[in-house]
C-alpha cells in the first residue's frame, strides 16, 4: 500500500505497519486528509498529528517573527532553504498556516472583541462568513456558550473599530453583542 506523506514524497507501507495495534501505522493513516473545496475540488489537508517537530519549530519561529526568511529558519533548525520552503509551502496549502499578516499594535492602532449570539434559526456558518467579509475583522471564531461567535477586530483607530462592530450589528441573524476594546496585548 502507498501512502502520500505531508511533504509530498510517497513511501510503501509495509502491511505490518498497518496493523492496529501499531501506534506508528496508524498514525501514517492518519497522516493525511482529504477535503473538499466548495467548488466540488478534493485537496489534501494535513492533519495536526502529521506534523514533526521541525514544523512545529517552523510555526513557532513565523509566530514570533512572520518576516523571517527561509535561510535564517533553517539555521535555527537544521534545514537547507529548500526544505523549508517546502514545508512551508505544504504547513500553506494543507491550512495549518492559514495567513501571513501584519498586526498593528495596540499603541500604533485599536483592537476589539466582540462576541455575538446568532438567531438560532439561521446557520452560524453563514453568518460567520457574513462577519468575516467586513473590513477591519480579523479573525472569527465560532464558540460553544453564551454567545456563538467571537470575532477580533482592529483598526487605525477607535472611531474605525466602532465603524466595523455598527456594521457586524447590523448583520442578518445578530441578536446580540458585547464588545470589548483591547487596553493591552503581549
Amino acid at each position: 500500500m502507498t501512502q502520500k506523506s505531508m511533504i509530498g514524497f510517497t513511501r510503501e507501507i509495509p502491511k505490518r505497519e498497518m496493523n492496529s495495534a501499531d501506534c506508528n501505522g496508524i498514525r501514517t493513516s492518519l497522516a493525511v486528509g482529504v477535503q473538499k473545496s466548495l467548488n466540488g475540488n478534493s485537496t489534501e489537508i494535513m492533519l495536526a498529528s502529521a506534523m514533526d517537530e521541525k514544523d512545529k519549530k517552523i510555526i513557532k519561529i513565523l509566530k514570533d517573527n512572520g518576516r523571517a526568511g527561509y535561510i535564517d529558519i533553517g539555521k535555527k533548525i537544521g534545514l537547507s532553504e529548500g526544505a523549508v520552503r517546502k514545508r512551508i509551502k505544504t504547513l500553506t496549502d494543507s491550512g495549518v498556516i492559514r495567513k501571513f499578516t501584519v498586526k498593528v499594535g495596540v499603541a500604533e492602532g485599536a483592537e476589539a472583541i466582540a462576541l455575538l449570539s446568532v438567531n438560532p434559526s439561521l446557520p452560524t456558518q453563514e453568518v460567520s462568513k457574513k462577519i468575516q467579509a467586513i473590513s477591519n475583522v480579523e479573525t472569527i471564531y465560532e464558540v460553544t456558550g453564551e454567545y456563538d461567535i467571537v470575532a477580533v477586530i482592529s483598526g487605525m483607530n477607535v472611531v474605525e473599530v466602532n465603524e466595523c462592530i455598527e456594521k457586524i450589528r447590523r448583520v442578518d441573524g445578530i441578536v446580540k453583542s458585547n464588545t470589548m476594546i483591547v487596553l493591552r496585548s503581549w
